[in-house]
C-alpha cells in the first residue's frame, strides 16, 4: 500500500464518536454541557484553593494539580471535537496530531502519577498525623508535583516522536476522538509489533506501580482507621479517602483498558467510548466529588463566592 508524504501537508481524519452515535445532536449537546461543567468546576476548584488561605494546605495542594491537569486534559480533545462537529471538518494536520497526543500523554501520565502521590498525602496525614507537616513539607509537594509533569513530559516526548516517525497509509482516517497511539498504529505502513509491545509494557510500567502505590496507601489507611476510637474521626477519614479511591477508580479503570488490555480485546466503538470518560465525563466529576463532600472546601467555595460577589 501506497503512503503519504507528511511533510507535503497531508494530515489524518478524526472519525470521533459524535457522527457515528445515533444522536449526534443529543450527544454533542451532552458533550458540550459536561465540559463546560469541567471548565467552571475545575476552575472554581483552583480559584478557592488559591485565594483561601485556609487552603493553602499539602492535601489541597496536590487537588489544585489535579484541577489544573484536568481543565488542560479536556480542552486538548473536546473544543476541537465539538467545532469538528459543528463544521463538519473533522481533519487535523500532521503536527497537530503530534501535538494533541504529546499533550493527552503528558497529562494523563502526570495525573496517574499525581492521584499516587495523592494516596501517600493521605497516608502520612491518617497514620502519621504528628509529623504530617514534616513528610509533606512544602518542598516535598513540589518535587512531588515536579516529578509527575516530569516524568510524564518525557514518557509522552518519547512515545510522540516514536510514533509519530512511521509511514502512515493513504488511508488516513484515525477511528478515535483523538490522535493516540493504538488507533495511528493501525494506520502504520510498517510492521509495528514491536513498538506495540512497547507500548504495552511502559503501559503497564506507568499504570501498575502507582496504582499498587494506592492501594497499599488505602489497605494501611483502612487498618488505622478501623483502630480509631472517634467515630467522628473515622467518618471524616473514610469519607475523604472514598472521594479519592472514586477518582482513582474512574481514571485508572479507563487508562487500563485503553493501553494495558490487548487491542484484540475492545472494538474502536469501545475506545471511542472510554475516550470521551476519560476525556469528558472524569474532568467533569472529579471536582464535583471532591468538593460536594468536604466541607472546608464547600465553606471556602461560599466565603469566596460571597466576597466577589459582594
Amino acid at each position: 500500500m501506497e503512503y503519504w508524504n507528511s511533510t507535503l501537508g497531508s494530515g489524518f481524519i478524526l472519525m470521533g464518536i459524535l457522527k457515528d452515535s445515533g444522536s449526534p445532536e443529543l450527544l454533542c449537546v451532552i458533550i458540550t454541557v459536561l465540559y463546560m461543567l469541567a471548565l467552571t468546576s475545575n476552575g472554581l476548584l483552583l480559584l478557592v484553593i488559591t485565594v483561601d488561605s485556609r487552603l493553602h494546605m499539602p492535601m489541597y495542594f496536590l487537588l489544585g494539580q489535579l484541577s489544573l491537569m484536568d481543565l488542560l486534559f479536556t480542552s486538548v480533545v473536546t473544543p476541537k471535537a465539538l467545532m469538528d462537529f459543528l463544521r463538519s471538518e473533522n481533519t487535523i494536520s500532521f503536527a497537530g496530531c503530534a501535538l494533541q497526543m504529546f499533550l493527552a500523554l503528558m497529562l494523563g501520565g502526570a495525573e496517574d502519577l499525581l492521584l499516587a502521590f495523592m494516596a501517600y498525602d493521605r497516608y502520612v496525614a491518617i497514620c502519621h498525623p504528628l509529623n504530617y507537616m514534616v513528610f509533606m513539607r512544602p518542598r516535598v509537594c513540589w518535587l512531588m508535583v515536579a516529578t509527575a509533569w516530569i516524568l510524564a513530559y518525557l514518557n509522552a516526548l518519547g512515545h510522540t516522536f516514536y510514533t509519530m516517525q512511521y509511514p502512515f497509509c493513504k488511508a488516513r482516517n484515525i477511528r478515535h476522538l483523538l490522535c493516540e497511539i493504538p488507533p495511528l498504529l493501525k494506520l502504520a505502513c510498517a510492521d509495528t509489533s514491536r513498538y506495540e509491545l512497547f507500548v504495552y509494557v511502559m503501559g503497564v510500567t506507568f499504570l501498575m506501580p502507582p496504582l499498587l502505590a494506592i492501594i497499599s496507601s488505602y489497605a494501611l489507611i483502612l487498618f488505622t482507621v478501623l483502630h480509631m476510637p472517634s467515630n467522628e474521626g473515622r467518618q471524616k477519614a473514610l469519607v475523604t479517602c472514598s472521594s479519592h479511591l472514586t477518582v482513582v477508580g474512574m481514571f485508572y479503570g479507563a487508562a487500563t483498558f485503553m493501553y494495558v488490555l490487548p487491542s484484540s480485546l475492545h472494538s474502536p466503538k469501545q475506545d471511542n467510548i472510554t475516550s470521551v470518560f476519560y476525556t469528558v465525563v472524569t474532568p467533569a466529576l472529579n471536582p464535583l466529588i471532591y468538593s460536594l463532600r468536604n466541607k472546608e472546601v464547600m465553606g471556602a467555595l461560599k466565603r469566596v463566592l460571597g466576597k466577589y460577589m459582594l
